[in-house]
């Protein structure tokens, strides 16, 4: 797409951006079988009780705005949704057997881009959705970040700070999809060796964003006194060990010569590895 030509889509909207394409301008019905989702559809999660809003006032009202669709090119004599699916999705609800369309004819790059501006203005896509449908536009389309957020109408920051996001394990990312971990907690838990050990504290105590920004610096500074005062052989034993079985390890030994061994797993691939190690050697 030449660069000249992105405009801020929020500004523009979606009419704006229809207008950008060939579409049939009369707004035909199709029966709700010959459509079919959006292949590029960035939201995979709806909201039962909201989907079950929207169906009540359907059966009242009907659907209102027409869904955007074009020609499938994997299923024939169907049409793929590039904005609406909700409403799709409500009108099954709430029994119809056909629904107000426009027929437009795009490329894969603007179904991908109408998805996600209605979604985006609509508020209606999760942090890992959105940061998803960018991700898709740099890694499928060639998009730069830069091309992104002029396109998105947001910042370059917001952009960067959303794909960062997705550096975060999936066990995390889910609990933010969930609405379990703010995407302010997410943002804090970038970047740490000990994310699990974090995330569990912020759910079972229920700690704000300030809190668990807190609880992070004072666990980094513990962590480090720790550090300090670790005799350099038994830094150095750790390191060895670590550099062996690919995972964290901390020693803790006393004065008196007892203590203790952590070795830290991700998930439960890492912990087979090391029961299997353990297995292997006694």
């Amino acid at each position: 797409m030449d660069s000249n030509k992105i405009k801020k889509g929020l500004g523009r909207g979606l009419s704006s951006l229809i207008g950008d394409t060939k579409s049939e301008t009369n707004i035909n019905k199709l029966l709700i079988g010959d459509l079919v989702s959006n292949k590029f559809q960035p939201r995979k999660r709806f909201d039962e009780e909201n989907l079950q809003e929207l169906s009540n006032s359907i059966k009242e009202r009907g659907v209102i705005q027409p869904i955007i669709v074009r020609k499938s090119k994997d299923k024939n004599s169907k049409y793929e949704i590039i904005a609406g699916e909700r409403r799709w999705l409500a009108a099954q609800k709430a029994g119809l057997h056909e629904v107000p369309v426009v027929i437009t004819d795009v490329d894969d790059l603007k179904s991908l881009e109408f998805a996600i501006i209605e979604n985006v203005q609509r508020n209606d896509l999760n942090a890992i959705e959105e940061a998803h449908g960018y991700q898709r536009l740099i890694k499928e389309f060639g998009y730069d970040q830069e091309k992104v957020a002029k396109f998105i109408g947001k910042s370059r920051s917001h952009i960067a700070n959303f794909l960062r996001l997705l550096l975060l394990p999936e066990d995390v990312l889910k609990l933010i999809e969930e609405k379990k971990l703010s995407v302010g907690h997410a943002k804090i838990l970038i970047g740490l060796d000990n994310i699990q050990f974090i995330v569990n504290k912020i759910i079972e105590k229920n700690l704000s964003v300030r809190q668990a920004e807190n609880f992070v610096k004072i666990f980094r500074i513990k962590k480090n006194q720790t550090k300090s005062q670790k005799n350099s052989n038994i830094r150095a034993l750790e390191s060895s060990i670590r550099e062996k079985i690919g995972l964290n390890v901390y020693i803790k030994n006393k004065k008196n010569n007892n203590g203790s061994i952590i070795l830290e797993y991700n998930d439960l691939d890492q912990l087979n590895k090391i029961i299997e190690i353990i297995k292997a050697n006694y």
